[in-house]
């Protein structure tokens, strides 16, 4: 009876040792398949405007690349409109993990890119494409202290804001006075030019058109045709102003986490995103000056070469206290300055 119940016994555990064996080899199996979807790297890209606009673009085809080239090892979550982080908290909302990469300009944190002001005012870009080349290279000649801490994923910039206006604005003048809407480093110069800058966001200037609040808007033009602004402005002043500065930027510790073939194509499309996006904005900006001319009948406003002259004589003393303050903050002002009008050249070949 004994030799049986001993006999039973060695039974019940070796069915219950194949039993664990078992369980473990299923638990083995299911973590392996586990491992392999932990191969996929996830993304997190925030911008703050919608998704119809040229940076957006510039996200869709950067997320597009970065799939492609790395086999779908990477995907990228794009949260648009500022569903996820609004212009004024990017910086600090990528900082702090709440997304992985955030795209915004830099004019909308003032004071924080002494050197970036310098080179966001009229400095005589003929394009985005050259705008924005220049910048990326300023940027990484002489890299900013408030991006030392986050991986630069790429810049760029918008073409030359323009005196986009209900009324013909061809002098100093007819400028005087007119309440036009505004952003970024344009505030002094529209001041400087005896214009009433209106501060106010891109979304709102339709409506401030429409009611009179403003009687004209100062950016970039591609907006003559995405924001159907061309229904209510007829006149584009011909004298490029200030552009927009752009820098995507990854929070430094998810960069430090990619594996190095993830790396190597996010580096490979810093520069290719510059010149995309550039181009890209240059050719959309001709579009919408065709359409918003064929069918809102939209006119360009020359400036005689007087007045072009003159313009420029009231805005040069920005540009100069521009590098005096950056000087005065222990910047390469003069030296940045200098090093922006050769790449202008360089480029505009």
């Amino acid at each position: 009876m004994r030799s049986k119940k001993k006999f039973g016994m060695k039974l019940a555990l070796m069915l219950l040792s194949v039993a664990m064996v078992a369980f473990l080899g299923a638990c083995s199996s299911s973590s392996s398949s586990g491992s392999g979807d932990e191969k996929k790297i996830t993304l997190s890209y925030a911008f703050f405007a919608p998704d119809n606009t040229f940076p957006a673009v510039q996200m869709k085809k950067w997320a597009e690349e970065l799939e492609k080239r790395t086999d779908g090892k990477v995907e990228v979550d794009m949260f648009f409109g500022g569903t996820l982080l609004e212009a004024d908290n990017m910086f600090d909302g990528v900082a702090n993990g709440t997304a992985d990469i955030g795209l915004t300009a830099t004019t909308y944190e003032p004071g924080r890119f002494p050197l970036l002001e310098i080179s966001d005012l009229p400095n005589g870009y003929p394009s985005a494409e050259v705008a924005s080349q220049v910048v990326a290279d300023l940027l990484s000649e002489y890299p900013a202290d408030a991006l030392k801490d986050f991986k630069i994923v790429t810049t760029f910039a918008t073409e030359p804001a323009y005196i986009q206006s209900t009324k013909s604005i061809s002098n100093l003048k007819e400028l005087s006075g007119t309440q036009l809407r505004i952003a970024g480093a344009l505030t002094p110069v529209m001041k400087a030019l005896g214009a009433a800058p209106v501060g106010m966001a891109q979304s709102e200037v339709p409506e401030a058109l429409q009611t009179g609040v403003v009687k004209g808007n100062v950016s970039s033009r591609e907006v003559l045709k995405d924001l159907k602004l061309a229904e209510y402005v007829k006149y584009v002043s011909d004298y490029p102003l200030t552009i927009n500065t752009f820098v995507a930027v990854m929070n430094k510790d998810k960069w430090e986490s990619l594996p190095d073939d993830v790396k190597k194509v996010i580096d490979e499309l810093n520069r290719e995103m510059t010149i995309f996006t550039g181009k890209y904005l240059d050719e959309h900006t001709q579009e919408a000056i065709k359409w918003s001319q064929e069918t809102k009948g939209l006119e360009i406003v020359p400036l005689s070469e007087e007045e072009t002259k003159l313009w420029s004589e009231t805005i040069a003393p920005i540009n100069e206290n521009a590098v005096k303050n950056a000087e005065e903050k222990g910047l390469p002002g003069k030296e940045y300055h200098e090093r922006l009008k050769e790449l202008v050249e360089q480029y505009k070949k």
